[in-house]
């Protein structure tokens, strides 16, 4: 792809849209994350996780599908669990934690509550604090499910968005909970 800068922004010099006069390029109509997809070696005991351990609730999920399954939703996202039938394909170290790693991370309004849950029930964690020499302070709490997935629990709403120019711009869907928005550029 060649770009060329117009403004603050990085334009496809090959797209048709960004090459009409006076034209920004148009961002693909999306609206927000619908769903992450797991495999899993048990589904009733990563449903068991979901529910119990991080509130999802089971929903119905269409009957047309040929394998084992589950669908979980709340706080505005899906986790749609699938059966493996190749655990190769899983991660094969169940107790490493590394932040650096994948994951997918959920913002919570109450860490020790979280923390305290996982106390409770034995699941090993890995505590961090981010602290930006006091202008912000994110807690995090990184920690996998039974099939070795991590997950992270933050405060990241503490962390204001700043968009840097990039060619798109920001969409906050209005009905969710979002980080503040920093529009403002120094």
């Amino acid at each position: 792809m060649d770009f060329k800068e117009e403004g603050n922004d990085r334009v496809d010099v090959n797209d048709k849209e960004s090459r009409d006069e006076g034209k920004q390029p148009r961002p693909p109509p999306l609206m927000a994350l619908n769903h992450v997809s797991r495999l899993c070696r048990n589904v009733k005991q990563s449903v068991d996780f979901y529910t119990k351990v991080l509130g999802f609730v089971l929903i119905e999920r269409p009957q047309a599908f040929d394998f084992d399954g589950a669908w979980l939703f709340n706080y505005g996202v899906g986790i749609h669990l699938v059966q493996a039938k190749d655990e190769e394909r899983l991660p094969s170290d169940r107790d490493h934690l590394d932040p650096m790693d994948n994951h997918i991370s959920f913002q919570c309004a109450d860490m020790e509550a979280i923390e305290e849950k996982l106390k409770e029930r034995s699941i090993k964690y890995v505590k961090r604090t981010v602290d930006d020499e006091g202008r912000v302070r994110i807690d995090q709490l990184f920690f996998n499910d039974p099939d070795g997935f991590m997950i992270e629990i933050c405060n990241c709403e503490n962390l204001k968005l700043v968009p840097m120019g990039s060619l798109g711009k920001i969409k906050l869907p209005f009905d969710r909970h979002n980080p503040p928005l920093d529009l403002e550029q120094n």
